[in-house]
């Protein structure tokens, strides 16, 4: 038989065990409940249902917990049994206590069917869970004792396999090995090649690098070289101006000193001058810092020429002398 046989039969035993059951719970209720309220004082008659509804309930736990316990193929001990019988024993006395009381033999056989059967239905259902529980452990057993045995046989092939396996892995992992190592050695010497040529040109590099270095370097000095020159020679240039400058303005201030002494020994002209000598008192006095009246004294010239010729030599200081002409209106003056 296979498990879905076993599982259509355990299904079959337990629909049945729970139509007993019920059946046999509804017709307790329905005996026992007129026993109860002919028991039960006045006023209280509603209550006569509560006691059969309680002894089923208990035979209901019973049967429930029972089918539970055989699925585990366990045992509840010895209280799952007393309350088995005690239920059972309950029922039977509750279902035929009035047939007794009226002293009625076939209404007690009659009310007894149903409790008996149920506590008879109870043990058998029992039984037959536990019986069915232990062929199934006794099959599983079996099985798994046949599963062992085929595992072991595996794990034997799948070993010798795996030896064979780790045998063909090893001789290639030792061919990929000196390949590597090969491909290693290559590798090495392509790479100590390279740095050796590498080397080679960073030495040739930096040298050329160095070359340029010290070239670049004479280059700046003979630069700054140069522009030290040039600028030694823009300085001495520049002394020799600031040199002939100072030399000019001294030789000025002493041309300028010596007419204004030759101009204030003069002394008053008894006539006019000629206007070149004129001009070129003029621009004497005024480079002497005379004043114009002195000016005019010593030239015989009148006033306005003599400030014309101080404003032109004012104007033009660079100049010593004027041409030698005259406009009409200087003339006249």
């Amino acid at each position: 038989m296979g498990p879905v046989q076993i599982r259509s039969a355990e299904r079959a035993l337990t629909a049945g065990t729970w139509a007993i059951t019920f059946g046999a719970v509804l017709y307790s209720v329905l005996t026992v409940t007129p026993l109860m309220a002919g028991h039960t004082p006045k006023g209280w008659e509603w209550t006569a249902p509560i006691l059969p509804l309680v002894v089923d309930a208990a035979v209901v736990i019973v049967v429930r917990m029972d089918a539970v316990l055989a699925h585990l193929n366990s045992d509840g001990g010895r209280w799952p049994v007393v309350l088995r019988w005690m239920t059972g024993l309950m029922t039977v006395l509750l279902n035929v206590g009035l047939s007794a009381l009226d002293r009625d033999p076939v209404g007690v056989a009659v009310h007894s069917v149903a409790p008996l059967l149920l506590i008879v239905t109870a043990e058998t259902s029992l039984a037959y869970r536990r019986a069915i529980g232990a062929a199934l452990a006794a099959r599983e057993a079996a099985e798994r004792a046949e599963r062992e045995l085929r595992e072991q046989r595996a794990e034997a092939r799948h070993r010798e396999e795996r030896a064979d396996r780790m045998e063909r892995f090893e001789a290639a992992e030792r061919a990929e090995r000196e390949r590597r190592e090969h491909e290693a050695r290559l590798a090495r010497e392509q790479r100590e090649h390279d740095a050796s040529t590498a080397r080679d040109q960073r030495e040739e590099t930096a040298r050329r690098e160095a070359a340029a270095r010290e070239e670049q370097a004479r280059r700046e000095a003979a630069e700054r070289a140069e522009r030290e020159r040039r600028e030694r020679e823009v300085s001495e240039r520049e002394r020799r101006e600031r040199e002939a400058r100072t030399e000019a303005e001294r030789r000025e201030r002493e041309a300028a000193e010596q007419a204004r002494a030759e101009l204030l020994a003069a002394g008053p002209a008894a006539e006019r001058l000629p206007e070149a000598r004129a001009r070129e008192v003029a621009a004497a006095a005024a480079a002497a810092g005379l004043s114009q009246r002195m000016a005019a004294e010593v030239t015989g010239w009148s006033a306005g020429w003599i400030a014309a010729r101080y404003k032109d030599h004012h104007a033009r200081p660079t100049l010593h002398s004027v041409p030698a002409t005259t406009t009409s209106e200087e003339q006249a003056s």
